[in-house]
């Protein structure tokens, strides 16, 4: 039987290696590519997308996926990445978090919550400020007529 050797853009040994788990705090360095206006060439960039690492699906295999999700001007933002994926420069592993489940999906309902509590905390409070303004008028208003 022949063997032949795999050649892929991808360090697939280095991704082996890495140990990314649900709770995880990872940055994963993106590569996108953009289409120059003027010379109409393709530039490759990168950017990093910094989150929380809340499911890992089918491990270390050919298809295996892992989704990372952060919250960005308030919104929060999902994105599944392709563990072998030639798009991905590389992957840090910025905190370790121990948490008691394999999918943190009830994440995405806690941060609901916790807007929905904030907005009813907005609502519920006193606008203090255009009170005592009127206040203020109307006291000047009566000193004027009694002079």
């Amino acid at each position: 039987m022949e063997t032949r050797e795999i050649q892929s853009p991808v360090k697939i040994a280095d991704r082996k290696k890495l140990d990314i788990r649900a709770g995880d705090t990872i940055r994963v360095w993106q590569k996108i590519q953009e289409k120059d206006k003027k010379t109409d060439k393709l530039k490759t960039r990168l950017q990093a997308f910094e989150g929380l690492v809340i499911a890992v699906k089918h491990g270390k295999e050919a298809g295996g996926t892992f989704t990372v999700r952060r919250v960005a001007s308030g919104v929060g933002v999902e994105k599944i990445f392709p563990l072998y994926s030639p798009m991905i420069d590389s992957i840090e592993t910025i905190k370790r978090s121990k948490v008691r489940r394999a999918k943190l999906y009830h994440i995405r309902d806690k941060a609901a919550k916790e807007i929905r509590r904030q907005m009813r905390n907005i609502r519920t409070a006193p606008d203090n400020g255009v009170g005592e303004e009127e206040t203020v008028e109307t006291e000047v208003a009566t000193e004027t007529v009694e002079k």
